[in-house]
Formats: structure tokens, C-alpha cells, sequence
């Protein structure tokens, strides 16, 4: 169900440890990665996500918080829609 679903961007300078605090930022959150897409172009780092809240514990607005304050720790912009919103904005 694409309401259990969510798309994270996350992008900022390249540095050690991005993908990592993510991962475990979204592993506490009970927030299962589906698919992962990374590049680095130049020294700028950019990632999309796709991850399922079906067994997460917590509402929407927590995961969300939770990620984007993994990202500011990282110093890196974070993103985080729910695919269906996702999906619509990009079938106008």
C-alpha cells in the first residue's frame, strides 16, 4: 500500500558516515529500507530512498522529525514525503 510507503531525499557536502546515520536513524525508527538509489556528484553527495512505516511504532510526523534530525546532525537537507504525495506531484 503506497500509504505505507515513504521517498527520502537527502543531499549535502559528501563526508564519512551519511548512509550509515541514516540507516540507523530509520532501523530505530522500525522503518524498513526498500530501495536505495546514491550518487556523488563532484563533492556533493544526493540520495533517495524508498522505505516502508508499516511496522513502525510511531506517526508519520515522528519518522519524519526523526530523519530530518539525523540529517541536520550530518549537517545535510532531508526530505521526507509520503510516496503517494510523491507520486502525484510528479504526474501533473
Amino acid at each position: 500500500m503506497s500509504e505505507d510507503k515513504i521517498i527520502i531525499t537527502i543531499s549535502g557536502k559528501d563526508k564519512v558516515g551519511i548512509v550509515a546515520g541514516i540507516a540507523n536513524t530509520l532501523a530505530e525508527l522500525n522503518v524498513n529500507i526498500e530501495d536505495i538509489k546514491q550518487t556523488i556528484m563532484q563533492d556533493y553527495f544526493v540520495m533517495m530512498m524508498l522505505c516502508s512505516i508499516k511496522n513502525a511504532k510511531m506517526s508519520f510526523k515522528e519518522i519524519k522529525d526523526g530523519i530530518i534530525n539525523a540529517g541536520n546532525k550530518l549537517e545535510m537537507e532531508v526530505w521526507v514525503q509520503r510516496k503517494e504525495i510523491f507520486d502525484n506531484m510528479h504526474s501533473i
